[in-house]
């Protein structure tokens, strides 16, 4: 504080605050929503969801009734065409979506709780309840899924996708398990979860509030995961013939399609539809997936939530990858590195680092120097002088 201010009653002045940007905290909330990714993968899923539930009510056809319409392809009266027995593929699709969607959903849940329970409770509770829940772990990570449905389906012929589900939550646990163990273990001995002990909070109070909301977004990807390898796995063993074929999803109609030789018979329109449906679906949770670790790993989250900032620094992301800007680093070999400096000696990206006293070199590079007299390098251009004395020597080198 100057003392002429004080001198002269005049008041203070007060620090100056960084302004904060408007919406910053709405965008912050919304960034998951935000990334491409997720909203696409957000959006399909919906829309196969909604089907789910409506589709019964919409199709046009009863997806088992027989008609005279053999092998007919897409048409006004049969969007999808027939099957070799006149059924409305259409209506099989829709029909078929709830089967798909809840055996997914069943053992994601199924799976997402049973890794919840084993894995937090190993890694908090340690001892040896740990090395018990990580016995139990290490066993059912050694059961095979699919030998075990063909036992049982072959044991119970009118098994369903309820019962697929259920067999296949019971199986695949064991992976989100030993990875939330992981977490917990590096949690455990946090100085937030130390506090709440110190406080005298009880053990279950710290898991469900001090240590389940810092593995959401794990849980959110095993739980994504599981439904990806349980929807695939469901239509897989229909494909096969192995659960029931009177029960329709995507898998049934590529059985009968494969078994009355579609493919050879030129009937296209009766695998690609489902083959379609199976695909997007995957595509979708995968870019949910994609979207989840953006928004949880802080070198992806920029990159992942500002796609135009990156065409702006000619940065073209590939389907499938996920781009990674090192701020600091140079942008090409042809080009200037992408940091400048402010005020208090920190850098920010969008100009050369040679404004802070720092000189950088290579091939087609460019630098700048500040400092008092001396002879210029070769290739210096021009010597500017500013208003306080200092000599700015702009150059390139070749």
């Amino acid at each position: 504080m100057d003392h002429a201010q004080l001198d002269n009653g005049a008041e203070p002045l007060a620090p100056e605050v960084p302004k904060r940007r408007k919406g910053s905290p709405k965008k912050q909330k919304l960034l998951f929503l935000r990334n491409g990714k997720s909203f696409t993968g957000l959006a399909i899923l919906g829309f196969f969801a909604i089907l789910a539930v409506i589709g019964p009510w919409i199709a046009p056809y009863d997806p088992s009734a027989m008609s005279s319409d053999i092998l007919q392809p897409p048409s006004g009266a049969h969007w999808l065409g027939t099957t070799h027995v006149g059924q409305d593929v259409f209506s099989q699709i829709l029909v078929g979506t709830r089967g798909v969607m809840i055996v997914g959903f069943i053992a994601g849940i199924g799976a997402t709780l049973l890794s919840i329970l084993v894995g937090v409770s190993a890694g908090f509770l340690g001892g040896v309840s740990d090395e018990l829940l990580s016995s139990l772990s290490n066993i059912f990570l050694v059961i095979p899924a699919l030998p075990l449905i063909i036992i049982v389906a072959g044991q119970l012929p009118d098994a369903g996708g309820l019962t697929v589900a259920l067999i296949l939550a019971a199986t695949s646990w064991a992976w989100g398990a030993r990875i939330l163990r992981a977490q917990t273990l590096s949690l455990r001995r946090r100085d937030f979860v130390e506090a709440a002990r110190a406080n005298g909070e009880s053990t279950w109070r710290i898991v469900w509030f001090e240590t389940l909301p810092n593995l959401t977004a794990i849980m959110a990807s095993s739980f994504v995961g599981t439904v990806t390898f349980a929807i695939l796995m469901q239509t897989t063993l229909a494909f096969i013939g192995v659960t029931s074929i009177s029960d329709w999803n995507w898998g049934t109609i590529l059985f009968w399609a494969e078994q009355q030789q579609a493919l050879s018979r030129g009937a296209w329109w009766w695998f690609v539809p489902a083959g379609l449906c199976i695909a997007m679906l995957g595509m979708a949770l995968t870019l949910i997936n994609f979207g989840i670790d953006e928004f949880v790993n802080p070198r992806l989250r920029s990159t992942g939530a500002s796609p135009r900032a990156l065409r702006k620094r000619r940065i073209s992301p590939r389907i499938g990858f996920t781009a990674v800007v090192r701020e600091g680093a140079p942008a090409s070999s042809g080009g200037s590195a992408t940091t400048t400096s402010r005020p208090d000696g920190a850098t920010r990206p969008g100009a050369s680092p040679a404004s802070t006293g720092a000189t950088s070199s290579g091939t087609g590079t460019s630098a700048t120097t500040t400092g008092g007299p001396g002879t210029p390098r070769p290739g210096t251009s021009h010597d500017d002088r500013d208003n306080d004395g200092t000599t700015t020597r702009k150059e390139s080198v070749r």
